[in-house]
């Protein structure tokens, strides 16, 4: 478990983009699948619990909405521990944790075993596995992130479409009981996955360590004073506009997919052909997901991708007040084409742009954060378009409330950023050059006595000439990023201008 301290300390690192970075690929496309799809599988078994129980649907939905809650809600827990022991570990246990969890639910007595055992210990399984291989992800890819994001999101349909088939044939031959054993047993591979997530490794300071084992004590007593969880990430402006923007967009986001097969089967469809739409859906989903990821990769596009997942929220949030017209089966089917394509644009882009926003040292502290924020809103969004359902017995209502809400979030998100976050311009350095590799907004890592060697990494030494890459920042720091001159004659930015 070596890998925990070099988890912590990867700043130094370029992203390979590419090489075992594809492993971690895989494990985290995987990962995605389990976490987002796993809470809407295991509907398929509340039919035979209700009567197992003796209990109603809104009983057994409950178990769906804390493994929800377990994923978004214990962000901070998973920051913390993804910053004191690193990723691999994190995730090897939280893997025994999703497995274990479904294991003891094949022996409940009640439905409040099932909630504490499939809802909390294996939603925290899968919070464990979910937010770390996003920070892996982020640490192996750079140029490359874009696509990674979204071929890692487009883990989420497959996995739906592959789980709930699943479920339903495990619980035909072998009943509830037996079907959740053997969903136990495929989640170990969570511990497979957590196992690919090799940390990377500075050659520099292997080489170090191979001629001075004295250094290790040092290293142990900084990675002690190394911050658990980051709040300082409050004080960055896009950070705040995009976890306020994100809130209000998981209000309604995930309202449609819940109700759309209860709003045809309300106009009359037989329940194959209502079910049909989810499955049209998530057809869709998966290829507009790494589709989107590599338009988000574009030279002319990247820097502006918060705009573009603003518009993809916009495209989300407008195809819920038409498709809440929707009169008839035809009309629905549009309607999913639509939001499955708007749906996967949200989904490849929203990490996406988090990282772009915070960089990689302060992402594993940011997503937690984000996490928590958005497990409010989902607790809060479709319960209450359920509560509105029953009050007036109309789906247009709570399609047409779900459409404003991420509507909404488009506005506040695009106009923000618009009015005060700009793109830095490029600048050719005068004297030494500054580069940036990582994408840390041109800025020293550290400041403090250590500018030689850091310079000697960036290549400044070498008399390169390179253009820094357009980064979001502050109209503010830009101007004095721009006014203050080094005193080697260089402009450059100090670590107080840093995001």
């Amino acid at each position: 478990m070596g890998g925990a301290a070099v988890d912590v300390d990867t700043g130094g690192v370029k992203a390979p983009d590419g090489g075992w970075g594809w492993a971690v690929l895989a494990g985290c496309f995987v990962i995605t699948g389990f976490s987002y799809a796993f809470p809407k599988a295991v509907s398929v078994f509340f039919k035979e619990l209700t009567k197992e129980f003796d209990v109603g649907y809104s009983d057994t939905a409950w178990i769906s909405s804390i493994l929800l809650a377990m994923l978004y809600g214990t962000g901070p827990l998973c920051s913390i521990l993804v910053n004191r022991f690193g990723c691999r570990p994190v995730m090897m246990v939280g893997g025994l944790f999703a497995s274990l969890g479904m294991i003891l639910s094949s022996f409940a007595t009640n439905i409040i075993h099932i909630y504490l055992t499939t809802g909390v210990i294996t939603g925290l399984g899968l919070a464990l596995n979910f937010q770390p291989s996003l920070i892996m992800l982020n640490r192996y890819f750079s140029e490359k992130r874009p696509l990674a994001n979204g071929l890692s999101a487009a883990g989420s349909p497959v996995a739906l479409c592959c789980l709930s088939p699943l479920g339903q044939v495990l619980q035909y031959h072998y009943g509830w009981r037996g079907g959740f054993l053997i969903l136990g047993g495929i989640l170990l591979n969570c511990c497979v996955c957590g196992a690919l997530m090799k940390p990377l490794v500075d050659p520099k300071k292997v080489k170090k360590q191979d001629h001075n084992k004295e250094q290790s004590p040092e290293e142990e007593k900084m990675k002690a004073k190394a911050k658990l969880l980051d709040f300082s990430v409050f004080k960055d402006c896009g950070f705040v506009i995009y976890t306020v923007a994100a809130s209000i967009m998981v209000l309604g986001l995930f309202v449609p997919p819940v109700f759309v097969v209860s709003y045809a089967k309300e106009l009359g469809n037989e329940d194959t052909k209502s079910a049909l739409l989810l499955t049209i859906l998530g057809f869709v989903d998966m290829f507009a997901r790494p589709t989107c990821g590599v338009i988000a990769g574009l030279k002319w596009v990247r820097p502006r991708c918060v705009y573009l997942f603003s518009f993809a929220m916009l495209f989300n949030g407008i195809t819920d007040l038409i498709g809440s017209q929707s009169k008839d089966y035809p009309s629905l089917v549009v309607f999913c084409i639509f939001f499955g394509i708007s749906y996967g644009m949200v989904g490849a882009l929203q990490f996406e742009v988090l990282m772009t926003i915070v960089g990689t040292e302060k992402f594993s502290s940011a997503i937690g954060l984000v996490l928590l924020m958005e497990a409010i809103a989902v607790l809060v969004g479709p319960p209450s378009a359920g509560r509105l359902l029953d009050a007036t017995h109309n789906y247009m209502t709570i399609f047409l409330l779900a459409g404003c809400e991420v509507v909404l979030s488009a506005v506040v998100l695009a106009t923000c950023n618009f009015l005060f976050i700009k793109i830095a311009p490029e600048v050719k350095p005068e004297g030494n050059a500054v580069t940036d590799d990582s994408e840390a907004n041109a800025c020293s890592r550290s400041g403090e006595g250590d500018e030689g060697e850091e310079e000697e990494e960036l290549g400044a030494e070498r008399g390169e000439e390179v253009r820094p890459k357009s980064v979001m920042v502050n109209t503010q720091e830009v101007e004095r990023f721009l006014k203050e001159p080094q005193p080697n004659g260089s402009m450059a930015a100090s670590p107080e201008t840093c995001l």
